[in-house]
């Protein structure tokens, strides 16, 4: 059995998915589909699910991941590369067919990279540290160290949180207003002293920003699409122990 994802249409011809909390192993809390290793459910079904999300988009790949730290880190692998390893970075890029990159996200934003014409795809999880400090950016900038062209990069934004349902303090906004002034049209106005983050248009545009031209955002909202999507702010809100993670996939076929 497979399990059920969608796709964007900037990556159209290339092997990728983005995969919810439907379709797979795991009960309770983090049913079904949970991919997350440090989700604390049982080593066999997240294998178990990691599995069907391979077999549903690139069948017969080696799926590999990062243990991921909210930074800027992308690391480049390939053939040689020990796909077990999960490094401490919070990017993949890759020109090695056969090798499925994986995005664990629960919130996040999962970012989905393909220069077609080169043959060079990437994956990015950019939380709200990870994108300010430019994990997109770095993205970029390794793909082109494996022969992509920026100009020839289409990207795809993943399920996220949404604006509706991610209210931050003043103190958040003040970080990015200081980091550029021009951010202040990220942030609606909330309850006083708080305001709602469009994390995926910034992310949206600081790809935009890097000379991206064909971007996708998805519009799905992880926090509020509850029977479809795992959501680490919902959880807390719902005073649930664990969360489970979903995986977001991109591959050289």
């Amino acid at each position: 059995m497979t399990a059920p994802f969608v796709t964007a249409a900037p990556l159209d011809g290339v092997a990728h998915g983005f995969f919810g909390r439907r379709g797979g192993v795991s009960a309770g809390e983090l049913a079904s589909l949970n991919c997350g290793l440090g989700s604390g459910d049982d080593s066999a079904l997240i294998a178990e699910n990691r599995l069907r999300v391979t077999d549903a988009v690139l069948p017969g790949a080696t799926l590999t991941g990062l243990y991921q730290v909210h930074g800027n880190r992308c690391v480049i692998v390939d053939g040689d590369t020990d796909l077990t390893a999960r490094p401490e970075a919070d990017a993949l890029a890759t020109r090695t067919p056969g090798i499925l990159l994986g995005i664990l996200t629960a919130d996040c934003v999962p970012v989905l990279f393909a220069d077609r014409e080169a043959g060079v795809v990437g994956a990015a999880h950019a939380g709200w540290k990870g994108a300010i400090a430019g994990v997109t950016d770095a993205t970029l900038a390794a793909m082109e160290s494996l022969g992509a062209d920026r100009a020839n990069i289409a990207v795809a934004i993943g399920p996220c949180i949404a604006r509706a349902s991610y209210e931050v303090d003043e103190n958040f906004v003040q970080r990015f207003l200081a980091d550029d002034p021009a951010n202040e049209r990220f942030f609606a106005a909330g309850k006083p002293g708080h305001a709602m983050f469009d994390i995926a248009a910034y992310v949206a545009a600081r790809l935009a920003a890097a000379g991206v031209t064909r971007i996708a955002i998805g519009g799905h909202d992880t926090y509020a699409e509850a029977n479809d999507y795992f959501s680490y702010r919902r959880a807390c809100h719902k005073g649930e122990n664990t969360y489970g993670r979903q995986l977001s996939v991109i591959g050289i076929e």
